[in-house]
């Protein structure tokens, strides 16, 4: 399943915040970090925040686009719940 990201990195907590639409990629799930966006540590954060989240080893939660965007798209393992 391909998943789309909206990454919010430094900030205060890591946190799932929720589902909402976005004028520019539709529907993404918002995501909090507290890592700040360099060398690839937001998108570390982030695939261990997905990962807890979906609860689903961190090696299967792989970023395919973004890498240096706030919008990203990561594949999960099929079988997890679809967005609502």
């Amino acid at each position: 399943m391909q998943l789309r990201v909206l990454a919010v990195p430094n900030a205060r907590t890591s946190e799932v915040v929720g589902w909402e639409d976005d004028p520019r990629a539709g529907r993404v799930l918002r995501v909090k970090v507290t890592a700040p966006p360099v060398e690839g540590k937001a998108n570390a954060a982030l695939r261990e925040v997905l990962a807890a989240h979906f609860g689903i080893p961190r090696s299967k939660v792989v970023l395919e686009k973004g890498d240096g965007s706030r919008i990203k798209a990561f594949r999960l393992p099929d079988g997890i719940a679809p967005p609502p």
